[in-house]
Formats: structure tokens, sequence, C-alpha cells
């Protein structure tokens, strides 16, 4: 009878998806709020791990769990894994894209539309009382038609979000690693990074954070915007350098930003980030619709449950390894390699 390999599981998972893993694998569970010491333990003999996409994931961890073979996250980021290391040890590391990319897109015209119109300063107005009071009401809002959109990062979620604009009459312009933007996409046209800047009346971020795209929007880069442009991030916060973007807001050098997501989450109540008016704040929900977070954890799931018993996920970030981390045998010999 063979043994089935031990897991370490730190997402919540329901009766069905802890059948479907107990099939392929001794799972450990860890309860919300995990010690560090409880995590260790359940890693040390670890062949898998399925988990959020919020736990650093860096050399010093998985060398703590030297049988490991997959990393699954839940998330489409991967930045909290050091990939390199996990490459070297041959562990599979596995995200779940695809399925959020028509949540996502939807916030982000949401956001668009909310920095257009004023709708949260317009429903601050009414909530405190300044429109009962007959006082001046927020300013007048701009049309989105004949408006020039900047897309940083034309994946599936950047063409999701241009294929949500086109109906608002806005004109879409990209920047990528390519310069054809695929069959029926003729109407977005590429642009170098710092001419799109210069053109865009929004601009709106859809980029993995990586070395080369930390800090991608920084002073200089803020510098070649337009006075009435308005920055948009659902990507990562580190994306953009966030003390040279609040300088920007700060002085009128931009019109305004819309953020999901910001370079500490969740930031502290002091940062003067918050305190801006031409700045609206969200919690990181490009993700978060019953649906859509039903669809991540299924993938999730089907990620690890695929390595745990040999087979090839269907999303994997690495996949030049998967030989590798679908056909070695657990044990201390098959460390770092």
């Amino acid at each position: 009878m063979s043994v089935l390999p031990n897991a370490c599981v730190t997402l919540q998972l329901g009766a069905e998806d802890q059948r479907r893993l107990g099939a392929v694998c001794n799972a450990v569970y860890l309860s919300p709020g995990f010690t560090g010491e409880a995590f260790r333990a359940a890693l040390a003999e670890a062949e898998g791990l399925l988990c959020s996409n919020q736990i650093p994931l860096g050399a010093e961890v998985m060398a703590l769990a030297p049988s490991l073979r997959v990393i699954s996250g839940f998330g489409v980021g991967y930045n909290n894994v050091d990939l390199a290391e996990a490459t070297l040890r041959g562990i599979a590391v596995c995200n779940t894209p695809g399925v959020l990319s028509a949540a996502v897109a939807d916030l982000t015209i949401g956001m668009i539309i909310a920095a257009s119109r004023g709708i949260v300063a317009n429903a601050a107005f009414v909530s405190e009382g300044g429109w009962a009071r007959r006082e001046a009401a927020p300013g007048l809002g701009w049309d989105l038609h004949g408006k020039t959109l900047g897309l940083i990062g034309f994946g599936r979620i950047g063409k999701a979000v241009a294929e949500r604009a086109r109906p608002f009459g806005m004109r879409v312009v990209y920047h990528d690693t390519f310069e054809d933007p695929g069959s029926g996409w003729q109407d977005c046209q590429y642009r170098p990074l710092d001419d799109l800047l210069r053109e865009c009346d929004v601009l709106s971020l859809h980029v993995n954070l990586t070395d080369e795209t930390k800090h991608l929007i920084n002073r200089r880069t803020l510098g070649l915007m337009k006075p009435t442009a308005w920055v948009v991030n659902t990507s990562r916060g580190p994306v953009i350098d966030q003390a040279a973007l609040t300088a920007a807001l700060s002085v009128g050098q931009i019109a305004g930003a819309v953020l999901d997501v910001l370079e500490v989450e969740p930031p502290a109540a002091e940062d003067p980030i918050l305190s801006l008016g031409n700045a609206i704040i969200l919690p990181h929900i490009g993700s978060a619709t019953v649906e859509t977070r039903a669809a991540m954890l299924e993938l999730a799931v089907a990620n690890f449950a695929a390595v745990m018993s040999g087979n090839a996920p269907p999303e994997c970030v690495n996949p030049e390894i998967l030989d590798r981390a679908l056909t070695r045998k657990a044990g201390p010999g098959n460390q770092r390699r």
C-alpha cells in the first residue's frame, strides 16, 4: 500500500475540497492566525504547500521544507515567492490567473468611472449633509468618450480592460514587451513607455511585480503625465513609488489616483495618501466577488492536487522544472540541486 505524501494547507477549505485533497495527500490544516512554530512544524515533512499569496516564501522558508515540490498559491500574484530559489530547488510554483481577469477588469472600469464623475466625493457631499445645507457641490466631472486610456501591461487583464473601455468611446494605447497587439486588437496601439505617459488621460497598471516593474511609476515618469491625468492601479502596490505619487497628488502635478493596492497593506492610519482629496483608496478588492473567489480556490486546489498526484497542473509559473517536481521523491537527498 502506497503512503500518501504530506502537505501543509493554510487555506480554509470546505468538506468537499478536503475530501479531494485526502485522496492525494495527508494534509495538516492550519487555522487562521497560525503561529510561526506551527507553520514550521507542518512544513518540515511537507511535499506540498497550499496557501494564500500573502505568505512570504523565501529561501529560509524553503530550507525548512527539504521535500517540498509544489507551492500552490491562492491569487495571481507570486511576488511573495522567491521564484529563483523555488526553481533551483525543483519546486513548482502555481497561481490562479485567468479566472479573476473579468472581476479585476470590471473593478478597473468602475474605478475610472468613479474618477471621471466624482462619485466618491459626491456621495460624501450628500452623506455628510452638504447637499441638505445647500453648500456648493463638488466640481464637474469629465467624459470618458474621446479620452485616451493608457494600459501598462496588455495581457489577459489589460485586454479585458480595453474590451470594456471600447463601448465608452475611449481610445486605447498600451505598453508591453511586444508591439503587435494581435488579431482583434488593431484599435489598441503600442507606445513606448514615455510616449504613453505623455499621451494618456487615464493610466491603468496591469503588470506583475518584478525587479523591472517595481517603482515603474516614479517621480520621473509622473512628471511626464498631463496635469489632468489620473492613475489607476489594480496590479501591485510597489509598481508605484507611493511617496512620489503622494507628492505629485499633493501639488496637483496630476489630477488624481484611484488605487486598489498600496506599497504597504494595510496602510498605517497616518499614511499621508489617505488624507488626500484627489486619492481614492480601496482595500485590495480586485478579485473580491463570490464567484471569482470560488473559481480561484478551485484552481488553486486543482493545481495542488495535480502536482501531488504526479500530474501537470493547469497553471504553473515555472513549468521548466515540472519534470523534476513531478518525478522526484521526498527525502533529504532531494534538497537544493
